[in-house]
């Protein structure tokens, strides 16, 4: 697996953040908001969308060809955080990151939106785009190709 480093500074760059990280498992415990850094950063485990291939044209079913990777997303010039149907207080919960997207307000400044399956968001006020996505090198075998038609895309 080739290790990933991508910078986002327009909404073209965050969009392909965002195909990378889509149906990436995050911990509650692993999310944070680093105020006076202006830092949001998030560690995730991250789909291998590349390399996926489905086994005799089926999803979920176990392959080793599957694979995740341990990764940080970072976020600079964050001058505020929402969140909105996450249970903060529950460290131990898994969340299925769908999509990272960013709408301009007053350019350069704007929204950040991290959306989740079940509803879950985190909302970026930012002073302007300024992200990184970096592999931290450890790479494990995924139980499943995640699935957006099946009940549970959220096994490892």
């Amino acid at each position: 697996m080739e290790e990933l480093k991508l910078v986002a500074l327009d909404t073209d760059d965050i969009g392909i953040v965002s195909a990378h990280v889509q149906d990436a498992l995050v911990k509650v415990a692993d999310i944070f908001w680093l105020p006076r850094e202006h830092r949001f950063v998030m560690a995730l485990k991250r789909f291998d969308w590349m390399n996926a291939v489905d086994v005799n044209g089926t999803r979920g079913v176990n392959a080793p060809g599957y694979r995740r990777c341990r990764t940080a997303l970072r976020f600079e010039r964050v001058n505020a955080c929402k969140c909105r149907n996450l249970d903060q207080a529950n460290k131990n919960a898994t969340l299925n990151l769908l999509a990272v997207e960013f709408a301009e307000r007053d350019s350069p400044s704007g929204i950040i939106t991290l959306t989740f399956s079940g509803g879950g968001a985190i909302r970026l006020d930012v002073e302007c785009l300024e992200a990184e996505l970096v592999d931290l090198g450890e790479v494990f075998a995924a139980g499943l190709c995640p699935d957006h038609f099946a009940a549970d895309t959220t096994a490892a």
